[in-house]
């Protein structure tokens, strides 16, 4: 009996895939890839994959990651079910969105993979564009309330940095003095010695996160960037 009812409902696909978002110090990017096989092959596409039988689908989803990124213990999150029935063309697939945050100066991959400025994402297939701009919505909700974006910077930093990065993801400009007082008062960033004095006169310090505050933080972070979550 159980096996009859099992049997009498058609197969359906699970997969992942996954939004990889990067700063290049000026712009928020997406890495993507140039599917190599059909349908759609030729076209640029998000990284993804099929759950296997013996994994979840976050293990799938971290599978695929490294696979692209050569990296593990990425900062990484479900946001999002894609299942309409017509969302391929030839089987039904429902798909867990994921997305992901990395520091660009360390990735590695070999796939024929490009970093694109989010608003110049190209066309993509399927219905993975509207994943990408629900992917950045909800990074935009995150980031108002967790210190999340760290992830995406080099491990010293500067205070102008930090706030470029917040322009991006947001793309609006900041009340900077606001900004900085507020994320100084976090008490989740430990000032270095070091100045940066490639791209000011005076030099901008340096910067670190404490860890061991941003474990804490990461969970209970103060709203620093009030009037913007939610929308």
């Amino acid at each position: 009996m159980t096996l009859d009812f099992y049997n009498k409902n058609k197969k359906i696909h699970l997969a992942v895939d996954c939004i990889i978002f990067g700063f290049n110090k000026e712009e928020l990017e997406i890495l993507l890839i140039q599917r190599d096989f059909e349908p759609e092959k030729g076209k640029w596409s998000l990284m993804g994959g099929f759950v296997e039988e013996n994994e979840s689908p976050d293990d799938a989803a971290q599978r695929v990651l490294k696979s692209l990124t050569g990296l593990d213990h990425i900062y990484m999150e479900q946001f999002a079910v894609f299942g309409a029935p017509d969302r391929e063309p030839y089987e039904r697939v429902v798909s867990l969105c994921y997305f992901a945050l990395i520091n660009t100066e360390i990735l590695s991959t070999e796939y024929k993979a490009r970093w694109f400025a989010l608003d110049q994402c190209p066309p993509l297939i399927f219905d993975h564009n509207e994943m990408v701009t629900q992917a950045h919505n909800k990074l935009k909700k995150k980031a108002a309330l967790y210190p999340i974006l760290f992830e995406l910077l080099s491990d010293k930093f500067t205070i102008p940095q930090i706030t470029l990065l917040y322009e991006a993801i947001y793309q609006n400009q900041l009340d900077k003095r606001n900004f900085t007082r507020k994320l100084l008062a976090s008490k989740l960033l430990i000032k270095l010695d070091e100045k940066d004095k490639e791209n000011s006169k005076k030099g901008a310090y340096y910067y670190k996160v404490d860890k061991s505050i941003y474990k804490e933080k990461i969970m209970t972070f103060l709203n620093f960037l009030p009037g913007w979550y939610g929308e």
